[in-house]
């Protein structure tokens, strides 16, 4: 886990200028990998998702963008799109600009609509609670969290002196994550410092004090806590902790962990100690979770996420920069729901926004495919949905080829290994932005007594997200595939299997 600064070693990197291409042909930098229906910044760089708020009907989305990317000693602003849907956005320009206090760049927070007017900026204003660094200190104590506040809409913010929260005197303290406690009428902070999530309380948004930590060792430095409630359909609503966490050196994922238990008010105390991971691929990192509404009615059993598709251990190694001019790319929203799988195993499930279907342009449906080998399909495609259910007596390993190149040698694999007991994406056969050659397939477990799975695949230019079995495990992962490299195969080994109702969706660009 990255132990320094992440936005130092950003800042390092970004002095060297030069991006690889890691080893695409020159052909490639002439192409576009502009996703066709995920969300991207339109020009330089973004990285962390802010928690969408809901204004006017639309979601606004806040994210953290770089518009001197990749200059050397430049930083971070939050810049801002809205939507109607949660898959199309528009661009809105910078709300909370960088470098106009001494304290320089806008670092992650949250944003708040504080209804009751506890800040005293009025009734509705939006409250941005941000991570900011002094710049001047010459101890390494430097981030605290500021309040900025806006009065038209969300639009433009001033900033509220002095530090709603002062640093302590640690070095990691950060990614404020603000939350309304309607049963004790108070606002909860939840904040990153190094292996603790600390818990802050406030009657007014303007001063907070500190009531317990969460402590857990091993899994690196958290990033971008979440605290929420969720209701189910399938047992005892539950409160939820999350964060960013990276335990890649341990074997584990680095994307977004949580744990399901009870907020008490002070603490957050979970059913158990282990966490569990809403993504198991390698970059769906810094995700946040907001409210599903419609209209003003707020659904109980669901919320959406959106994660950043990158990672710090290779954030400046995409062939986009050189190609289209920008470094940043979002997963696909995504719901989450509460299911209770026994009475002692709550999970949260993802699936791929409902409104995404309303951008399909084509569908193309293949029926029921028997496959024994390698089988390729009568479709090209380089961003498509792909969804089957797949049935078998005995098998070693079933799946789909994806991104295949012409002569079937680059392509990214998904699908289950059933002699290994996992199901899985590798994408270390096309390119990708792991040069070490560590993190090229991720892996979640699979019964292998089974005799069935159901796969949802979405496919876009830089990225591949696998949902396996309505969303219980999700792999979401980088992919470089070559521009020409638009084939889609199905394989198995040790047996043959029947993809039912195979059927692939393609949307328009949005």
């Amino acid at each position: 886990m990255l132990q320094t600064s992440r936005r130092n070693l950003f800042r390092a990197a970004a002095a060297g200028g030069a991006i690889s291409l890691f080893g695409l042909p020159a052909a490639a930098q002439d192409a576009t990998y502009r996703p066709v229906y995920h969300f991207s910044v339109p020009d330089r760089w973004k990285n962390d998702p802010q928690r969408p708020i809901y204004v006017d009907g639309k979601t606004y989305y806040y994210y953290l963008y770089n518009k001197d990317y990749p200059e050397m000693g430049t930083g971070t602003s939050w810049r801002l799109a809205s939507s109607t849907d949660n898959v199309a956005f528009t661009d809105l320009g910078t709300a909370i600009p960088k470098e106009t206090n001494p304290n320089g760049s806008i670092w992650s927070g949250c944003m708040v609509v504080d209804e009751r007017n506890t800040a005293g900026f009025g009734a509705g204003a939006i409250i941005a609670i941000a991570t900011q660094e002094d710049r001047f200190a010459t101890a390494p104590h430097r981030q605290a969290q500021f309040l900025f506040y806006s009065t038209d809409g969300g639009r433009t913010f001033a900033r509220h002196e002095p530090a709603a929260l002062p640093n302590p005197g640690v070095v990691d303290f950060r990614d404020p994550k603000v939350v309304w406690d309607a049963a004790r009428s108070q606002w909860v902070m939840a904040l990153a410092e190094n292996d603790k999530i600390g818990f802050y309380r406030s009657a007014n948004l303007k001063t907070w004090t500190y009531t317990e930590g969460f402590i857990r060792g091993g899994m690196g430095i958290f990033e971008c806590p979440d605290l929420f409630y969720l209701e189910s359909a399938t047992g005892p609503g539950r409160w939820v902790l999350g964060a960013s966490a990276n335990t890649k050196g341990s074997g584990g994922p680095a994307t977004y962990a949580y744990w399901i238990g009870n907020w008490n008010g002070t603490t957050f105390v979970p059913d158990h100690p282990d966490p569990k991971w809403l993504d198991h691929g390698w970059d769906w990192y810094g995700a946040v979770t907001w409210e599903r509404r419609t209209g003003a009615v707020l659904d109980p059993r669901t919320r959406y996420a959106i994660g950043w598709m990158n990672h710090w251990d290779y954030f400046d190694k995409t062939p986009s920069w050189d190609a289209d001019g920008f470094n940043g790319t979002d997963s696909i929203v995504r719901e989450i729901s509460l299911r209770w799988y026994s009475a002692t195993e709550p999970v949260l499930l993802s699936t791929p926004v409902r409104t995404l279907a309303d951008r399909a342009s084509r569908t193309v449906n293949l029926g029921d495919l028997t496959v024994d080998g390698n089988v390729p399909l009568d479709y090209r495609g380089r961003a498509y949905e792909i969804r089957t259910r797949v049935t078998w007596n005995q098998l070693n390993n079933i799946g789909m080829q994806l991104r295949r190149s012409p002569d079937g040698t680059r392509h990214a694999d998904a699908g289950v290994y059933l002699a290994g007991g996992y199901a899985y994406l590798n994408r270390g056969y096309t390119g990708n932005p792991d040069a070490t050659g560590r993190w090229l397939e991720s892996r979640t477990p699979f019964d292998a007594a089974r005799k069935e799975a159901t796969l949802r695949i979405l496919v876009d230019n830089l990225s591949v997200e696998v949902f396996i079995d309505d969303g219980r495990y999700v792999h979401s992962s980088l992919v470089y595939a070559q521009p020409g490299d638009d084939r889609l195969a199905l394989f198995t080994d040790g047996g043959s299997a029947v993809f039912s109702d195979v059927t692939i969706t393609e949307f328009r660009q949005i």
